[in-house]
């Protein structure tokens, strides 16, 4: 299986934004997690498609567009013409779900699509056809910071085990409290792309990305 590591900014120093993806870019980051929200869908508000066109120039890392925004089919040529590699929207977001993600296939990306904690994996049932990851969120999102939510190991279990039944080859993206003390939890259950922020920013960007890469280098290697 292939890990990812994909750095969320939404952590990182806005005042030296590409300064710090160039850091975890050189120390061997696979990925850069951008969180987009709307104020609407959650009660935050981020960056839209200036910042990511500007840092775009900063790396040629995969820019993994995480929307966090109500009805994301709207917006969905904008980023791929920005700069993003692939999008991924939330289920609880969309009035069509399968059409969204449709749209983000013709538009020659990947296509994710994320869960809230409290959603239930049956939500996906008639979507998988449509997806090459799913992100399921270990923390309820719009913020930065939070605990990982235990429960949601059970959860990626789930998943990884339904993918393996039905012999799919679809990525498991986890966001949200990812740290030392949780990362081999979430490996374990069967996640293999993994969203960290605070882990990754707070302190020294360099030696956190190489920490964390060693230990899904490991894993890969078997």
């Amino acid at each position: 299986m292939k890990y990812t590591l994909a750095p969320s900014i939404l952590a990182a120093d806005f005042k030296n934004l590409g300064r710090d993806i160039e850091k975890v870019d050189h120390a061997g980051a696979d990925a850069i997690h951008i969180d987009v929200m709307d104020g609407n869908f959650v009660p935050s508000i981020s960056f839209g498609m200036p910042l990511i066109r500007s840092i775009r120039s900063a790396t040629d890392r995969f820019f993994d567009v995480h929307l966090m925004v109500t009805d994301p089919e709207r917006y969905i040529k904008d980023f791929v013409d920005c700069g993003a590699d692939g999008i991924t929207i939330h289920a609880e977001a969309c009035r069509d779900v399968e059409n969204a993600l449709k749209t983000i296939r013709k538009a020659g990306v990947r296509v994710g699509i994320a869960l809230n904690p409290g959603t239930s994996l049956s939500c996906l049932d008639y979507l998988l056809d449509e997806v090459d990851m799913v992100l399921l969120m270990t923390v309820n999102p719009g913020f930065g910071g939070q605990k990982y939510i235990e429960s949601s190991t059970r959860k990626i279990k789930a998943l990884r085990e339904k993918f393996i039944a039905e012999n799919r080859d679809i990525d498991i993206e986890v966001d949200g409290g990812v740290t030392k003390e949780t990362i081999e939890k979430v490996l374990d259950a069967g996640a293999n792309v993994i969203v960290m922020g605070s882990a990754i920013f707070n302190g020294n960007p360099v030696k956190n990305t190489e920490y964390f890469k060693n230990i899904l280098d490991l894993r890969e290697k078997g």
